[in-house]
């Protein structure tokens, strides 16, 4: 079986199963594994995020042959860590070796199961800290490979480790979804696809089109202006980015523009604006006048900085560092003729792309957050003028944060209309191309005349 660590174009894997290991300790500890890989030398990101999402979509089996294997945690956090990258690489290195390395993994590299061991070993050996758990992480991976059959047949009677969530997300989509639940958990684990927005006011489909496939990235398009790439690549590896051709956003927050259907002259308000993929692209439909809000002033720089790169600020536009549900700190009274409420959720609908949030959520964040999301849709809705429209947008798959949502708002506001809109989009492998669409919710309203 081929061994890809010891190619010269690729850091050493002690360095990134330790870098690895930093990260996930991270998450443990309630840190993004975002915030965690802006940490890593640049030299050494691409590879500890490979590593590292694998491991996060394999966590809940690690952990538990852990449990199985180790009478008692290191007392070290990172030795934990370490330990569990290792036990997720070594699975997965054994399954390879097990189907002779074909097919590989469309997110890791393939690892020879000696080259986990020895690699483990030696970044555990270069910290004088973790020195002394050498012997027990050798003996714990080679117990591993001596009995890894009953071990996982044993480790996948607990559901955390059969599914990699936590057990409240797994109780919560089966009751939530008791026909789909199993595919939900099944697509979660599995890495999403790359996709591209075009900027039609810089560029043409057919145009992108052409220019990646010369760069030998294939391309299927989904709706009005998404392209699905074969493969992912660094967005500066591709054609166009620089030149402000495309962003990178998923074909089901693409719908959001579209459906506030703007034109020129109106008045739009995008209220949790950042990073500004949406605001872009309202922008790339229709000269509109447009306020773009975010809370979060870092976040809010990003919306200005891509929407120079697409050629897109103009005095028409205007960025706003604020509390959305606040509306006496940033309204001038002045309704608006379209908004867009994509607040704040659980992002349950996005874990393939980002693989730590199901170890960051809680099971009372689903309850906090739909209080945040009532709050903020109700404010807004006093920013829209009669006959405007409020479109309501989560990443989530959490009813909760949802349909129950739109329900409520409708009850709570007499003069809103429902308008047609997707609803719930559900990330489902091979079923009418949904696994090419991340899990989100929409909600259209109209404000009566």
């Amino acid at each position: 079986m081929p061994d890809t660590a010891s190619r010269p174009d690729r850091p050493c894997l002690s360095d990134v199963i330790l870098c690895s290991a930093q990260n996930v300790r991270g998450v443990l500890a309630g840190r993004s594994l975002s915030d965690g890989l802006a940490q890593v030398p640049p030299e050494l990101r691409a590879a500890t995020q490979a590593i590292t999402f694998h491991v996060m979509r394999r966590l809940g089996l690690a952990l538990e042959i852990r449990r199985i294997l180790v009478a008692r945690v290191p007392p070290q956090p990172l030795v934990d860590a370490l330990m569990l990258v290792s036990l997720a690489l070594l699975d997965t290195a054994a399954e390879a070796a097990e189907t002779s390395g074909s097919p590989a993994r469309r997110d890791l590299p393939v690892y020879a199961v000696h080259t986990v061991v020895d690699q483990a070993v030696t970044a555990i050996q270069g910290q004088r800290p973790m020195r002394p758990y050498k012997g027990l992480l050798n003996a714990t991976l080679r117990s591993f490979l001596r009995a890894r059959q009953s071990i996982l047949a044993k480790a996948r009677q607990n559901p955390e480790a059969l599914w990699n969530h936590p057990r409240w997300w797994i109780d919560r989509l089966r009751a939530d979804y008791p026909r789909q639940w199993e595919s939900l958990l099944e697509a979660a684990n599995q890495p999403a696809p790359m996709t591209l927005r075009v900027n039609t006011r810089r560029a043409s489909i057919d145009s992108v089109v052409r220019e990646l496939g010369n760069a030998g990235v294939a391309t299927r398009q989904v709706g009005a202006a998404a392209l699905v790439l074969s493969e992912a690549r660094p967005v500066q590896a591709l054609p166009g980015f620089n030149e402000g051709w495309w962003s990178v956003q998923d074909a089901s927050a693409q719908m959001a523009a579209g459906l506030l259907e703007p034109r020129a002259g109106m008045r739009v308000l995008d209220a949790c604006a950042a990073p500004g993929g949406k605001t872009a692209h309202l922008l790339e439909l229709a000269d509109i006048e447009l306020l773009a809000l975010d809370a979060d002033g870092g976040r809010l720089d990003r919306v200005g900085q891509n929407l120079r790169r697409l050629g897109l600020m103009s005095p028409a536009v205007s960025l706003r560092c604020a509390d959305a549900a606040d509306t006496a700190a940033w309204w001038d009274g002045r309704a608006f003729d379209a908004v867009l409420a994509d607040v704040p959720c659980t992002a349950s609908g996005i874990v393939r792309r980002h693989p730590d949030i199901r170890w960051l959520r809680r099971k009372s964040d689903v309850a906090r957050t739909a209080r945040l999301q009532r709050s903020i849709v109700d404010s807004l809705w006093e920013t829209v003028r009669p006959g405007g429209r409020l479109l309501y947008s989560t990443c989530s798959i959490f009813p909760q944060e949802g349909e129950q949502q739109a329900l409520g708002f409708l009850h709570r506001h007499a003069d809103a209309d429902r308008l047609p809109a997707p609803g719930q989009i559900l990330p489902l492998p091979d079923e009418k191309q949904a696994s090419l669409y991340d899990g989100f919710f929409y909600a259209l309203f109209a404000k009566r005349a």
